[in-house]
């Protein structure tokens, strides 16, 4: 996973009528793609197309910078791709996508369906007549690598087309802490209890909109009993018996090859 801040190379900044002669427009399509030049860079020049809209995030390394949704579906460059061809561009990519999706959702109010306006102070869609506001939204989830002893728990999902095991996740419900939801997953899904919960780190991750929130854990008592439904099996593995996933771009990659270096 990336370790760089984003706010090395960007500042935040949002308007609707800011316009710019020397900006970088980060271009998606209607599958989420993102649309690079030739060279693999971020294009300096919007490509002409059906243009759902233009918005100004900020500045990308010292430039203005726009997030553009066109109404197309030619193929540009899934954010997973676009992780393996730039890292940096990926990072700002993240950030863009997600604005770019509130945006969108947003353009009519959801409780009275009046077309929303983009706030003068704040980053939010505004109701012009019942006055309701649009924040952009983000879905908290957890994800954590509980161990036993030299043995890592690892969980087989029925909606992977593999079978590939991976960490116990799950969104946050309302109501609870973060670290009531690590232990409700863990029992819900693989029937245990776990102790000495340690928060590590968080990732943003865009596939939709969640801010993925990094644990480690240890065994405490009772025995393996999946649901059967989310998950489907659950393993005690030992470091030289996990299979590593093809890419480092998660959190979980980040924590299984914690658990191997400690291992």
């Amino acid at each position: 996973m990336i370790e760089k801040s984003i706010y090395e190379d960007y500042q935040i900044d949002f308007s609707d009528t800011y316009t710019s002669d020397d900006a970088y427009y980060l271009i998606f399509n209607n599958e989420r793609e993102l649309y690079l030049t030739k060279d693999n860079t971020i294009p300096t020049e919007v490509i002409k197309s059906n243009i759902d809209f233009k918005l100004y995030i900020g500045k990308y390394k010292g430039k203005d910078t726009f997030v553009v949704n066109v109404n197309t579906n030619n193929s540009f460059f899934d954010l997973k791709e676009i992780y393996g061809i730039d890292k940096d561009i990926y990072l700002m990519a993240t950030r863009a996508v997600l604005v770019r999706d509130w945006y969108i959702s947003n353009q009519f109010c959801g409780r009275c369906a009046t077309k929303t306006v983009l706030d003068e102070k704040d980053m939010m869609l505004k109701c012009p007549s019942c006055g309701q506001m649009h924040y952009p939204r983000i879905a908290p989830a957890i994800i954590v690598a509980v161990r036993k002893g030299d043995e890592l728990l690892m969980a087989k999902h029925s909606y992977h087309n593999t079978d590939r095991y991976a960490l116990v996740a799950g969104f946050v419900e309302m109501g609870e802490s973060i670290e009531e939801t690590v232990h409700r997953e863990v029992a819900e899904e693989i029937g245990i209890k776990i102790k000495n919960l340690k928060y590590q780190k968080s990732q943003s991750w865009p596939f939709p909109n969640s801010l993925m929130l990094g644990f480690t854990a240890e065994y405490d008592s009772s025995e393996i009993k999946v649901d059967g439904e989310e998950i489907v099996d659950a393993k005690w593995f030992k470091k030289d018996e996990i299979t590593r996933y093809d890419s480092d771009i998660s959190i979980s990659d980040w924590l299984i090859q914690s658990f191997i270096d400690d291992a």
